[in-house]
């Protein structure tokens, strides 16, 4: 038996005007995936628990078997990993956004007052070599014993702090883009120097040469920085261990391959998966099916729906997710027609709606199928079909234990 997991990262949401009082989902034209809803098991699965903030780095633990009760540490500790970068018991890491920071519309260049808006989470959503550039500079204008800054992807950075405090509200810069940083700076201990290191980095940024051939080229400068998301490393039980299932992490964004690092699994590098909507949709699908050649189960995250609610962007969000549905699992379910017995689990790991840009801790709706028990539940894969079904996993941990049977 093999088992296959696609996440369609932030897929869920409410209904929009724009789509005649439709969600993304129920707009879409989505065959594949209403095909597996009709033949298998929908419902609704709780990821994000009491208590816990409804991000990715939360929602995915529990989806692979993880409580983030006993496993969570903060998100760029799970980053750090993607990145290569091992961390010492006494280091805290930070993720580092590259955004983009106005007042009254103005770039800004010094100054990080309460007046200052987040123009953009993303910094424009800078191209990973661009991004380099500036996070080396930063590093090497900033970097010291105590503090050091390493590349990611795109706008996804890491600060490694030295004997640094993880007792920090921090607030994710995409749940107030285009709104002022008034009231969201970092509080609790330590957060002087976080403050002092972002009003540092403002200045290098805005006059770096990177931002200047971007502005000329008629794109946002990645301006300054934002830290959140802190946390020391985690002790994980391997996936293995848990389940005996070796397994395959395909995802585009540091946290997931960091969380398929601490779960033992084999990172895939896909070509041209960028974790945004121009990704490599039909290379993960095909990569996919390499990796069920050796592993017993791959995982696959796709996180161009998740972005597209970020920025508000209806007409994205809808195509990203037929993109999903047609080159993800069109492709996974043409190539294991010949493979043998599978069971394939379907779902978003959180909402996140265009009308508010940001997370929400909704229960997700999934679809569970086996290749050798049709079941013929007759539904379509959206938020209504799965909140209409009796299924319902309180506990969002328990729905791995369903797809592989225990």
């Amino acid at each position: 038996m093999k088992y296959i997991v696609l996440v369609g990262d932030g897929m869920g949401d409410y209904t929009v005007p724009e789509l005649n009082n439709k969600t993304p989902l129920q707009a879409a034209h989505k065959p594949n995936m209403d095909t597996l809803a009709g033949k298998g098991v929908v419902g609704r699965v709780k990821l994000t628990p009491d208590g816990f903030y409804p991000g990715s780095d939360v929602t995915q633990l529990s989806l692979l078997g993880y409580d983030p009760a006993r496993y969570y540490t903060g998100r760029s500790p799970l980053e750090a990993a993607s990145i290569g970068v091992a961390l010492s018991e006494e280091d805290v890491a930070y993720r580092c956004n590259l955004v983009t920071l106005t007042r009254g519309g103005d770039y800004i260049s010094s100054d990080l007052s309460e007046d200052v808006v987040m123009a953009d989470y993303s910094g424009g959503h800078i191209s990973t070599g661009d991004a380099r550039e500036l996070i080396l500079s930063l590093d090497k204008a900033l970097g010291s014993d105590l503090f050091r800054f390493y590349p990611g992807i795109s706008y996804r950075h890491l600060f490694v702090w030295k004997g640094g405090e993880t007792d920090v509200q921090c607030t994710p810069p995409h749940d107030f883009t285009g709104k002022p940083l008034a009231g969201r700076f970092p509080m609790g201990k330590g957060v002087d120097a976080l403050k002092d290191m972002m009003e540092k980095a403002l200045r290098i940024l805005s006059s770096h040469p990177t931002n200047k051939a971007r502005l000329a080229r008629g794109e946002k400068p990645a301006n300054g920085i934002w830290l959140w998301g802190q946390g020391k490393a985690p002790r994980v039980q391997t996936f293995y261990s848990k389940y005996g299932l070796n397994g395959s992490m395909i995802a585009a964004v540091d946290l997931m391959r960091g969380i398929g690092k601490y779960a033992g699994f084999d990172i895939v590098d896909v070509p041209g998966a960028t974790g945004y909507l121009d990704t490599n949709y039909q290379g993960k699908g095909e990569y996919a099916l390499r990796e069920l050649e050796t592993r017993d189960i791959v995982y696959v995250h796709v996180e161009a729906p998740d972005e597209a609610g970020h920025n508000g962007d209806v007409r994205g969000k809808v195509k990203a997710i037929e993109e999903f549905d047609e080159k993800v699992v069109g492709t996974i379910l043409k190539g294991m027609r010949t493979k043998g017995p599978f069971r394939l689990l379907i779902l978003c790991d959180h909402w996140t709606p265009v009308s508010i840009r940001t997370h929400t801790p909704e229960p997700v709706p999934f679809i569970l199928y086996d290749s050798a028990e049709t079941t013929k539940s007759g539904r379509h894969y959206d938020e209504a079909s799965a909140s209409e079904s009796a299924v319902f996993v309180e506990d969002g941990t328990r729905l791995i234990d369903r797809l592989i049977g225990k």
